[in-house]
């Protein structure tokens, strides 16, 4: 059993309050756990209005699968017109 695990850290520059922050957020986390299949959640700067650290995990027996899973999950997250990526972090154990 393999588990890869991706930190995404964004900045929302058009966020002007936490209720936009987490519309937006909370949009992008059902589209990418309905999409991948893939556990997702903001981890930190929660009461940050612009910023967000999310981490999003895959279970399976195949490290090449993990790895294209949550690379194109970020590739979601980069596409998204109202967040900035400014870093990830792919780990597979």
């Amino acid at each position: 059993m393999l588990i890869g695990v991706c930190l995404v850290d964004i900045h929302l520059p058009e966020s002007g309050s936490l209720k936009n922050k987490r519309f937006i957020i909370k949009s992008l986390k059902d589209r990418i756990r309905k999409h991948f299949n893939v556990s997702i959640a903001e981890i930190d700067y929660q009461d940050l209005w612009q910023r967000s650290l999310l981490a999003m995990a895959v279970v399976t027996q195949d490290a090449q699968f993990a790895d294209q899973v949550l690379a194109k999950a970020v590739d979601v997250i980069r596409s998204e017109t109202r967040i900035e990526l400014l870093d990830y972090h792919i780990e597979i154990r």
